[in-house]
């Protein structure tokens, strides 16, 4: 079984676990992670994409800008490419030394950190050791740099890594780059949380009112741009240049600093362009991923009453009779009961009492059960007397008696009660 246990193997011994086997940073896990979070979001997108029938560019544009927009706020916030630098150096690796090696340092500057690598490289014959670093200083705190920088003295670090972070760790005597990208960094780190909550109300607006979406995503590619604008300015006013034995470190903007700006541009161009086309054609922007897309009662039928409501004229009686406010209630209320009680007291015992719930026209319904062939019959016009609570009775007889067909006369007189004359004569004809 030695093919089995040497393969693959240089010397042919067995695995040595006791090495440390440390390998320098090749990638930020925090972006790798935030990265495929939106690539996942956006993969099942496409999916589900061929089975859309209606609006598919907006919607696909929408979409896309939109997760576009959001993975590059997250990015740019964690990301250490705003302010870069990298040359190639002949250095010592240790102070006061001799020795000098060729290697390529980069310093690439975040919101809240910076990061420097030394590599070495190879020239001619000359065997390149094992130099790779990637060392991160953060200063989230206004002391956290100093303290991070006598760590390093510590560990012992390379003298080329030493030397960068020394002009970030002093804030004193014109030493001031440090404490200049500090404050730069958190004005741009406190305007993307606030784009990304921006982001965030658009994407809900899109979903419930389009025409707001539009509105939030122009005033989202407006934070984007601030936020690019403030970082530039309060960059500092004389640039960082950091000299060293080979070469000189000169920084330049870096590629989180254009994507956002491509980024912020894209938004704000976008939002305007929905906005200004929704005010000449209202209500033509739509998504399928609205929650009252292609439904009876949309946005649209809503829209429309909520403006006829709100721009309804509403009367307004400013005179002494029905004066405006709380005033104007009371007077209703005490006005509803005098009317009450002086028609209970002009009652007299032959006065009677009002019937509120009598009808002078017959009721438009069709449900008149058994008298449905009097509604093709012309109508008798003949005048409906109202008369006080004793001639109640009689006066709705004679109502309907005017109403009725003769065919059913006969069939009314045997249901309605008789009068006492009638009954008194009939007991005789017994």
């Amino acid at each position: 079984m030695k093919g089995w246990f040497d393969a693959f193997r240089d010397d042919g011994g067995p695995t040595l676990y006791s090495f440390s086997n440390r390998t320098p940073v090749t990638g930020d896990v925090s972006i790798v992670a935030v990265s495929v979070l939106f690539a996942t979001v956006y993969i099942a997108f496409l999916v589900i994409f061929p089975g859309v029938r209606k609006q598919k560019f907006t919607t696909f544009c929408t979409v896309t800008l939109s997760l576009f927009v959001g993975l590059v706020i997250l990015i740019t916030r964690i990301g250490s490419a705003w302010h870069v630098a990298n040359t190639t150096i002949s250095a010592p690796y240790k102070a006061f030394s001799q020795e000098k090696i060729p290697a390529k340092i980069g310093t690439h500057i975040g919101l809240m950190h910076v990061n420097v690598t030394l590599c070495a490289i190879q020239i001619g014959n000359w065997s390149v050791p094992d130099i790779d670093f990637n060392e991160r200083f953060g200063w989230e705190g206004a002391s956290d740099m100093t303290k991070h920088y006598h760590e390093a003295l510590k560990r012992g670090l390379p003298f080329p890594i030493l030397t960068v972070a020394e002009y970030f760790s002093l804030s004193q005597e014109g030493f001031t780059w440090g404490m200049q990208y500090r404050q730069a960094g958190y004005f741009a780190s406190i305007l993307l949380w606030t784009s990304l909550a921006s982001w965030l109300l658009m994407n809900l607006l899109l979903i419930a009112v389009p025409r707001y979406g539009a509105y939030m995503k122009a005033l989202t590619g407006a934070l984007l741009v601030s936020t690019n604008v403030g970082y530039y300015y309060l960059l500092p006013k004389r640039p960082l240049v950091i000299y060293m034995e080979g070469g000189t470190l000169e920084f330049s903007l870096g590629w989180c600093y254009w994507l956002l700006l491509v980024a912020g541009v894209l938004c704000l161009v976008v939002g305007v362009a929905i906005s200004v086309m929704d005010l000449v054609w209202p209500h033509r922007f739509s998504t399928i991923l609205e929650v009252y897309f292609d439904t009876p009662y949309d946005r649209h039928v809503i829209l429309e009453e909520s403006s006829d409501v709100r721009y309804r004229k509403r009367p307004t009686n400013k005179g002494l009779e029905n004066p405006p406010g709380l005033g104007s209630r009371i007077l209703r209320r005490l006005s509803s009961k005098t009317t009450k009680e002086t028609s209970l007291n002009n009652n007299g015992p032959n006065d009677g009492i009002e019937n509120k719930g009598f009808q002078g026209d017959v009721p438009k319904s069709p449900w008149r059960y058994p008298f449905r062939r009097s509604q093709n019959m012309p109508q008798r016009h003949a005048g409906l007397h109202r008369t006080i609570s004793q001639d109640s009775n009689t006066s709705s007889i004679a109502s309907a008696s005017v109403q009725i067909s003769p065919i059913h006369k006969q069939a009314l007189s045997r249901m309605l009660p008789k009068t006492p004359h009638e009954r008194i004569r009939d007991l005789d004809h017994w």
